[in-house]
């Protein structure tokens, strides 16, 4: 019994690991956070395996289940859409039950968003926070607060609808004059990194509306 949690690519497909397909090769069956993105991912690299659904809305539920499977024997691999599982993903609760239960997980190395995304900013990478998406509502003005005087560089993920008002409250909270960058679309065709003042940037995208597209990652200088 064992579960291996497998990174998949986060936009170009090449960028999978000859070990991750090797794995998914070998395993009984693949728990994904979609099986129908999964499924193109699988289709294109000649993998025929069964595919279960783990994501956010069952993962509390389904946890049991999957343990069943585990301690019955079963070598299960856990993909998420792009990236790293548990990663502002699924897999976290899958993963502490499991080493509750005493099965074995192994998680491999590969693509995880936010890491292109802060070396090729340009900011500071020897020390930082990554804090995933922001709350949408409750906690959100709180969690900004606790960023003001972080020294490290910040990390955030967002998705293209909250871009604009992200940046304007970080502006807000943070000052407008901070160094940022803003990469989407990474390992994409039209890959881009933004990068200058929190200001400039959220003026580069009011007036580029139609530019703010896929998943984005903001990167911000910490307090000097």
């Amino acid at each position: 019994m064992k579960l291996y949690l497998v990174p998949t690519p986060i936009g170009n497909l090449d960028d999978i690991t000859l070990r991750a397909i090797k794995v998914l090769q070998s395993v009984d069956a693949i728990l994904a956070e979609d099986t129908r993105n999964s499924g193109v991912l699988l289709k294109h690299l000649g993998i025929n395996k069964p595919l279960y659904a783990h994501h956010a809305h069952n993962e509390h539920h389904g946890t049991q289940g999957i343990i069943k499977l585990l301690k019955e024997g079963k070598v299960l691999a856990l993909v998420s859409d792009a990236g790293t599982p548990a990663i502002s993903d699924p897999g976290f609760l899958l993963v502490r039950e499991c080493l509750k239960q005493g099965v074995e997980v192994e998680c491999l190395p590969g693509a995880t968003a936010f890491v292109p995304a802060l070396v090729n900013s340009g900011l500071p990478a020897d020390r930082f926070t990554f804090e995933g998406f922001l709350p949408h509502k409750k906690g959100r003005q709180t969690r900004l607060k606790n960023l003001v005087d972080e020294e490290r560089t910040i990390i955030l993920y967002e998705s293209p609808h909250r871009l604009l008002k992200t940046l304007e409250q970080l502006g807000e909270y943070l000052g407008t004059d901070r160094q940022a960058c803003v990469s989407r679309e990474l390992t994409k065709i039209f890959e881009e990194n933004r990068r200058g003042t929190l200001v400039e940037i959220l003026t580069h995208y009011q007036l580029n509306p139609n530019t703010i597209k896929g998943e984005i990652v903001i990167i911000v200088a910490g307090k000097e």
